[in-house]
């Protein structure tokens, strides 16, 4: 009689836990799709870079002066035709209240810096499964708009030629925006569309209003992006219609995100395994079978339990051979049950 050979249990999970890699350029593709734990020291130096290219291409645009007083001639006919020109209204009432309009300016140099990069920090700490994702629709929306100033440079109204607009920084010499006064020559002058005050300012306020789980936090995401329209309107840095093609820029980048990770950025679980597929102990985490993504739950939690108590590893099933012979794990010398 031939030697019985017999799989355990724990056999099988030691030899599920070290699967072949799989290393054709679909995996590798998987393994990019798939949303994993951010790590923090390239994302300081992604951001870094991004915004240091960014800056650098943007400011590389050429100015083109004549074409981009033409182009903000024609969409100020345009508004007035469309009977929506009502910019200059607003910037000669706001700048009537010396205090108002003095804040919006510090309103305009800063909170576009500081509220996104604090909305990326929420994001990092708090959704890590959804960040990767967000962070791209941010990303490239940035990148459009650098097409945009490149094949539509347009003047801001404040320096436009007989607009009537007041330059609020130069006249309530208030520092630190970079569009006028002392500091405009470190930036474009003639790269105002789209805007990216509102691209940005709506990304938060999106990312907020879906994610954020106490109301007053959904509240301000809504009035941010408001609250910055009203405020690059009346320091006459920007058109309205500025605000349309910082929207357009913005829905591009959501529109991509979505394709490439194959769902809304926002339904994406909130938590994801350190490094992606592989998790913070070497094993591999499971994956669902056609979408790359690790098998993890809606709040972020880990699906499954293995047998051995790990939470966080699914136990795979043994696949059964098409032509009906003994499945993986049982000898085909076992003995069989004798007969009386």
């Amino acid at each position: 009689m031939g030697e019985t050979t017999v799989t355990t249990l724990e056999g099988r999970h030691q030899a599920a836990a070290h699967p072949v890699e799989d290393r054709t350029g679909a995996g590798l593709l998987r393994r990019f799709r798939t949303p994993r734990r951010p790590r923090l020291w390239f994302e300081i130096l992604l951001i870094a870079v991004s915004y240091w290219t960014y800056s650098l291409v943007r400011n590389a645009v050429p100015e083109q002066k004549s074409e981009a007083l033409r182009n903000a001639d024609r969409l100020w006919d345009l508004e007035r035709q469309l009977g929506l020109a009502f910019e200059q209204s607003v910037n000669h009432a706001v700048n009537s209240v010396t205090w108002l309009v003095v804040g919006m300016n510090y309103y305009y140099a800063t909170l576009h810096f500081a509220v996104t990069l604090g909305v990326l920090v929420w994001l990092y700490r708090s959704h890590p499964g959804r960040y990767a994702a967000t962070r791209l629709v941010l990303f490239s929306t940035t990148a459009v708009a650098l097409a945009g100033y490149y094949l539509f440079p347009l003047a801001p109204p404040r320096l436009m030629n007989g607009g009537d607009f007041v330059d609020t920084v130069v006249v309530h010499e208030t520092w630190g925006s970079m569009a006028s006064g002392d500091l405009k020559n470190m930036s474009n002058q003639y790269a105002a569309m789209p805007s990216m005050h509102i691209g940005w300012s709506v990304w938060c306020g999106l990312t907020l209003f879906a994610l954020a789980t106490v109301p007053w936090a959904k509240v301000l995401g809504l009035l941010y992006p408001a609250g910055t329209l009203v405020v690059i309107v009346a320091t006459a840095n920007h058109f309205w219609l500025d605000a349309v093609g910082g929207v357009l820029c913005l829905a591009f980048g959501y529109a991509l995100a979505t394709l490439w990770y194959g769902s809304k950025p926002y339904a994406l679980p909130r938590g994801a395994p350190d490094g992606g597929i592989r998790g913070s102990r070497g094993r591999d985490w499971p994956v669902r079978r056609g979408t790359g993504r690790a098998a993890v739950g809606s709040d972020g939690g880990d699906t499954g339990s293995g047998a051995d108590g790990r939470t966080g590893v699914v136990s795979p099933r043994t696949p059964e051979p098409p032509d009906g012979s003994p499945s993986a794990g049982v000898s085909a010398h076992a003995p069989e049950t004798p007969r009386h």
